[in-house]
């Protein structure tokens, strides 16, 4: 069975072109990755999608990035200073920085780059840029930037690794921030390969061998980045019962996401090792539109809510109990601002009010339009989860299996939904829990009333205000504290629906050595027998 096995997972690797006659002979150091997800949008500012940004990862750099303590520290950045007050900081670039087309990094660039960086709502810079005089590049080298008044979290924000500011060229970062970037030079370890890239199969990085490395060891994501392996290949294969064989059969090295009833097989093979890499873990999403109705009224949401049984919803999409964890505070639990109260009445599922509040909102029988990618296991898992739950609700629901790069593609749309129409009433995804850990890297508790903040556009006044106060809290007591505020605030107006804490690991062979202790599978420092 085994050998058969194997041998379908050859053919279907063979049907997609992923390891097709033609093109570069392959490389000794080539690592071969099944990633999450088919990458389509290249540009990791315009979106928030994970794939876009682990892409991001390959090829740009950052100023700064966490360590395994989850500290922020230098990574283009030689050397950085702030004033007393704590309005003034001056960030001096390393030497050795260069572009993939040779040129030299420079502060105009960095200084480019965290301006588009900043347009985005969604992102820690957003509020940052809010309370910005000036950013100015000082000399080639030399970036200064001076705050009207203080912001405490700098390099926080600037270490955030979900949504990371990626330093761009300066001509391509003067691209609208909400339009993608045409080009692909970064001054990352890899660089793309974009004539072997192959839509729906396949991307290909090589290494950078300019690259210079810090000389602090690897630690979490900082520290030396060390480019190892000539070549990296994402080899996208949608059927998770088609990536596992390939990886027991050895024809990939890797699988960024593994699926969870599948884990036993890989963890019975001693060619196989299955780590989880970020401790905190991740947190399902149900993201209702608050633009149209049903969830522009707070009583459809509330409703939306009763609906959700965390253990449910856990035992459907992961179905171990060794990655599970109910939680309720939206700070994710085991994270230093974790409340573990408010929303009591939502925990557990009241179908009967639920139906109640629908009629309350207005529903009266329109279509809800829940998009569902059939390519991605858990996130699939959750919107046909929530479908069922609003079926028993009296809701009519309209589940659309798509795939993820076309959910990633069309959530951006504001358009009412409706035949022909684009439009959406919810999608459902996951986040990393260092970002969801964060009031201010918080995407989906963004609340800006301006159309420009995280898809769905929550508006809510009182949780924005809420957010500027943990800006400006002092101490760790009263950051707590406003994040206990924050806390309240969310069960109040519930810009979006948790399903539950989880944890995931990846999977790769025993042929790879030197697999950073990283929040993610990142291919630097990776070596392969």
């Amino acid at each position: 069975m085994r050998r058969l096995a194997a041998t379908a997972a050859t053919v279907a690797i063979l049907t997609f072109g992923h390891l097709g006659a033609t093109g570069p002979a392959l490389a000794q150091t080539t690592m071969k990755l099944v990633p999450q997800a088919d990458l389509k949008l290249f540009d990791p500012i315009s979106t928030t999608a994970a794939i876009s940004q682990n892409h991001g990862l390959m090829i740009y750099d950052v100023l700064f990035a966490l360590d395994s303590k989850m500290q922020p520290q230098p990574q283009m950045v030689q050397s950085y200073t702030t004033s007393p007050d704590g309005l003034k900081w001056t960030f001096v670039l390393r030497d050795g920085l260069k572009w993939h087309d040779g040129t030299p990094v420079t502060a105009k660039d960095v200084v480019a780059s965290l301006n588009r960086w900043g347009k985005h709502t969604s992102r820690g810079g957003y509020p940052m840029f809010q309370r910005t005089d000036t950013l100015t590049a000082k000399d080639a080298k030399t970036v200064e930037w001076t705050f009207k008044e203080k912001f405490g979290p700098v390099l926080q924000m600037l270490a955030d690794p979900s949504l990371p500011v990626f330093i761009m060229r300066e001509k391509d970062a003067m691209t609208d921030p909400f339009q993608q970037v045409t080009e692909t030079t970064g001054s990352g370890p890899f660089i793309f390969v974009k004539e072997e890239w192959v839509p729906g199969s396949k991307v290909v990085y090589k290494k950078n061998p300019a690259y210079v490395p810090r000389s602090e060891p690897s630690d979490g994501m900082a520290g030396g980045k060390i480019p190892k392996l000539d070549r990296v290949e994402w080899i996208y294969i949608p059927d998770t019962n088609t990536a596992v064989q390939a990886l027991l059969a050895g024809e990939v090295d890797a699988i960024e996401q593994p699926p969870y009833d599948l884990l036993p097989n890989m963890k019975k093979d001693k060619n196989i090792t299955v780590r989880v890499l970020d401790q905190l873990g991740k947190m399902g999403h149900i993201r209702p539109n608050h633009l149209h109705p049903p969830f522009n009224n707070l009583k459809a949401r509330q409703a939306l809510q009763l609906l959700v049984d965390q253990k449910e919803f856990l035992a459907a999409m992961v179905g171990n109990p060794e990655f599970e964890k109910e939680c309720y505070a939206i700070f994710m639990c085991g994270s230093p601002l974790a409340v573990d109260k408010y929303g009591e009445e939502y925990r557990k599922t009241n179908v009967a009010k639920a139906k109640q509040l629908f009629q309350e909102a207005g529903y009266k029988g329109e279509k809800i339009v829940i998009m569902q990618p059939t390519d991605q296991q858990l996130i699939g898992t959750i919107s046909m989860v929530i479908a069922q739950k609003l079926t028993e609700a009296g809701i009519n629901v309209d589940l659309q299996a798509t795939d993820w790069s076309t959910v990633i593609s069309r959530r951006v749309k504001q358009d009412a939904p409706g035949p022909g129409s684009p439009g959406w009433n919810i999608f459902t995804t996951w986040w990393t829990g260092i970002p969801m850990s964060n009031p201010l890297t918080n995407a989906p508790l963004s609340t800006t009333c301006d159309k420009k903040n995280w898809f769905g556009w929550p508006c809510d006044e009182e949780l924005e205000k809420l957010r500027t106060a943990y800006i400006s809290a002092g101490t760790v007591a009263e950051q707590k504290a406003a994040a206990e505020a924050l806390q309240k605030r969310y069960f109040e107006f519930l810009p979006y629906i948790n399903t539950g804490q989880f944890l995931a690991p990846v999977a790769y062979r025993n042929s790879l050595t030197g697999v950073p202790n990283a929040l993610l599978l990142v291919a630097w420092n990776i070596e392969k027998k």
